[in-house]
């Protein structure tokens, strides 16, 4: 009986059962690196744009409803293992994710106006520059001093002008806040744990308004989202439980030359919506 309901719901999703497997693997890789390092998700995007026959909204708005059940479990995750725990902490995100909603929902709607070859094109210039931005990372290791104070007024307008920064593209390209607002707060001098934590509950908000935004659209598979969140929750909660225990620089590095590698291949018209 249960084999049988799988075969039904796979048919739902109008794939064969080979392209649900493929498309599982990602999710759960995506899910496991969301909550390690931040970048993960961002690759069940790319796949939604690569591998299956779906329209620039349908991929942007089904890729933002999957992040939402994501960033719940990631949030709760940290939530439990302390790193929000702390007033510093709650404000931070708080002030991130409110600052990145009008971004997101924005870029949803900027979203319906852009055809596939764009949308390729401004996908993998965001896939390339965060790859980018995290091997810069990693070769200009953040003295201590530099730490960011999140409760000072210089430390909130910075957590406000990166949750803006992160909210438009997360919005247009429906990857999501950790993919870019990790990096980028950890250049800044959060420390790595707390950037992910962070970045999961900004990205409750921005997933929330961007799914919003598409569902205005009717650009929003339910059905393939429902398939994607279980692979990605499954991920999302091994990756927490992995990154309490584990050194991420390394799978950092290894993430940074595959999304650059990716980022060229999008911009230089790899990826065909249904080639496969």
């Amino acid at each position: 009986m249960i084999f049988l309901n799988t075969l039904l719901f796979i048919n739902n999703l109008s794939m064969s059962p080979e392209m649900a497997i493929l498309m599982f693997v990602i999710a759960l890789v995506g899910g496991f690196c969301i909550t390690t390092i931040g970048p993960g998700g961002i690759f069940v995007t790319i796949a939604l744009f690569a591998l299956l026959p779906l329209d620039p909204s349908t991929v942007a708005g089904t890729a933002s409803a999957t992040f939402i059940a994501t960033g719940i479990v990631g949030s709760l995750g940290y939530l439990r293992s302390g790193q929000l725990g702390t007033k510093e902490a709650m404000k931070g995100a708080f002030i991130l994710s409110i600052a990145s909603v009008i971004g997101a929902f924005a870029g949803s709607q900027i979203n319906t106006l852009l055809d596939a070859a764009t949308f390729a094109v401004l996908l993998g210039l965001f896939v390339f520059f965060t790859g980018l931005l995290i091997l810069y990372r990693q070769k200009n290791k953040l003295a201590p001093e530099k730490k960011l104070q999140m409760d000072t007024l210089k430390g909130m307008l910075y957590l406000g002008g990166v949750g803006i920064a992160v909210g438009l593209p997360g919005g247009l390209l429906g990857v999501g806040g950790p993919v870019l607002a990790v990096p980028i707060l950890v250049v800044l001098g959060v420390p790595m744990l707390l950037s992910v934590a962070l970045a999961q509950v900004q990205s409750i908000f921005i997933s929330g308004m961007a799914t919003a935004g598409y569902m205005i659209h009717d650009a929003v598979d339910w059905w393939l989202a429902l398939f994607l969140v279980v692979p990605l929750l499954i991920g999302t909660v091994g990756g927490w439980m992995a990154a309490q225990k584990i050194r991420a620089a390394r799978l950092q590095i290894f993430l940074a030359i595959v999304l650059v590698i990716l980022g060229v291949y999008l911009m230089a018209g790899g990826a065909t919506p249904g080639a496969a």
